[in-house]
């Protein structure tokens, strides 16, 4: 009874919600149309999507494979994995660094983190990245990288 009564009060939350959010188009003044405006052709709608950018829904898996503290290693195999991409801008990057240990494998997701940032800046400065651990040996790493939709 207590799970129906929350959920009917939720309900009636989210409603309220959305009701008190004006009409953008109701705030506009109405405006009659004139003779040279009703004459003329309204344009065509452009080819090139307008609005913000969206993120593909399918991540670009990289497996990585170096030793812990060998950047040099991680640097090369982040620029041939990535080559293909060149141009594009990643949205967000989520690293499983694999450790018997969370901490350490935290640690080295971080480490390909920040050689992500050297390898290809222009791809990945304004990425979001995360670490995380993944269990097994030390000394590589699961990438996903969802890039921008062009």
């Amino acid at each position: 009874m207590a799970g129906w009564l929350f959920a009917d009060m939720l309900l009636v939350l989210a409603l309220v919600s959305m009701g008190d959010r004006g009409d953008p188009l109701a705030a506009r003044p109405e405006t009659e149309p004139s003779k040279s405006a009703m004459a003329t052709p309204s344009p065509r709608p452009s080819k090139t999507p307008t609005g913000p950018r969206s993120v593909a829904r399918k991540p670009v898996t990289v497996r990585l494979t170096a030793a812990v503290g060998d950047s040099t290693r991680m640097f090369e195999q982040l620029r041939a994995a990535t080559t293909r991409y060149e141009g594009r801008q990643a949205a967000f990057v989520l690293t499983f660094g694999q450790a018997p240990e969370p901490g350490d494998g935290q640690a080295y997701a971080r480490d390909v983190n920040k050689a992500l940032r050297k390898a290809r800046p222009e791809m990945f400065t304004d990425a979001t990245t995360r670490d995380f651990w993944n269990g097994g040996p030390s000394g590589s790493a699961d990438l996903e990288i969802y890039f921008y939709t062009r």
